[in-house]
């Protein structure tokens, strides 16, 4: 198998992929927001703008002139998609503009263009017209990359700059995945303009753009994807907290035994550290430590520490992490909470990651947090 061969086989692998995302993700999801309709449009832009590259590198309609020439600019649409996900996700509408009329317009203006220079032409087989949509292409291109250039840098100034516009959504996500793009996302333009450079100084060869499909379908594919199990967990996460505070459950401490009068004060302050806990729903703050527990209670780290491991017969760790545990359970056990992931409960619980929920869960009921499901 060749080079081009092989290149061409991955584009049209991803062209089928993004067209599968887009059948699954619209047709068999229960759930539907501005995030997946914004992803979906992501990957589907890529998919048509790789099928686009694939069919003339294939033979198909490279015989005529008007199908070689006639090259719609998907990728211009796929900037301002993905700006758009990132507003909806985190929740900034109002602080920001929506480009894509704009982006949707000129594109138009565009594809519209590019037919008027070709059928206005006397005749299509002649060098002169060659030269002209070839010109065209080149003026096309560096306006579409300075549009571009423009919305990723709102992108990176909304996501690395106003973090005070978004701090409830880094409640439930760090948006890494967001960030990586932002980054990779640099890359790929630069694979762009390398590619724009040569085809306006050697002339165009269907390999300079080899780099810049391969790197975008691989990176934007992946940040769909991504997108999509993000979006799933934080709405879970959101619709699981809105339950807990309109349910304003209150949890009774254990009655605990008859206690020595030597005791009676530690006993006293660890009830109130446990009922503190508890009452305000401290154990399901991820970011919880002995340090930002015991400066809150006003003690020193070194007793809140003794205190616990003495009456609460647990180190500091697994005493929170019980209490994260029997609220795991508690949605676990509840009917309502089943259409939300088992991942989601976890993390909305405090804990900061699948396997130290599933660790955890495991060490003190000793079934799987999916094995306690299936039992209730």
């Amino acid at each position: 198998m060749t080079l081009d061969s092989f290149i061409n086989y991955l584009l049209i692998a991803g062209v089928v992929q993004g067209f599968l995302f887009n059948l699954v993700t619209l047709f068999f999801r229960k759930k539907y927001g501005p995030v997946v309709l914004y992803l979906n449009l992501v990957v589907l832009f890529i998919s048509l703008n790789n099928l686009q590259a694939w069919l003339p590198a294939m033979g198909y309609g490279s015989n005529h002139f008007f199908m070689k020439s006639m090259v719609v600019p998907w990728y211009l649409l796929v900037f301002p998609s993905f700006y758009n996900v990132v507003r909806h996700y985190l929740g900034v509408l109002s602080k920001t503009r929506d480009y894509m009329p704009w982006v949707v317009g000129l594109f138009v203006v565009e594809a519209l263009t590019r037919v008027g220079i070709i059928v206005t032409a006397p005749s299509f087989e002649t060098e002169p017209l060659a030269i002209r949509v070839e010109a065209y292409h080149v003026v096309e291109e560096i306006v579409n990359i300075c549009v571009c250039i423009f919305i990723y840098l709102k992108a990176a100034q909304l996501v690395f700059r106003r973090r005070d516009w978004y701090r409830e959504i880094l409640t439930f996500d760090r948006i890494g995945w967001i960030k990586a793009f932002i980054i990779l996302g640099f890359c790929i333009m630069m694979l762009w303009i390398f590619g724009l450079v040569l085809r306006a100084t050697v002339g165009y060869n269907i390999s300079i753009y080899y780099p810049l499909r391969l790197a975008s379908s691989l990176l934007l594919y992946w940040i769909g994807y991504q997108g999509l199990y993000r979006y799933n967990i934080v709405q879970d996460r959101i619709l699981i907290r809105k339950s807990l505070e309109q349910e304003e459950k209150r949890i009774a401490s254990e009655v605990s035994e008859p206690r020595d009068q030597l005791y009676e004060k530690h006993m006293r302050e660890f009830d109130r550290i446990r009922e503190d806990l508890i009452q305000n729903r401290k154990y399901l703050d991820p970011d919880l430590t002995l340090e930002k527990l015991a400066r809150h209670q006003t003690i020193s780290s070194g007793h809140l520490s003794r205190i616990i491991n003495l009456y609460g017969q647990r180190s500091f760790n697994d005493f929170v992490n019980e209490l994260r545990v029997e609220q795991a359970k508690e949605f676990l056990s509840d009917a309502q909470y089943d259409p939300y992931t088992i991942v989601s409960i976890g993390l909305e619980c405090g804990f900061n990651s699948k396997s130290t929920f599933y660790s955890a869960f495991k060490k003190f009921t000793n079934q799987t947090p999916s094995q306690f499901r299936d039992s209730m």
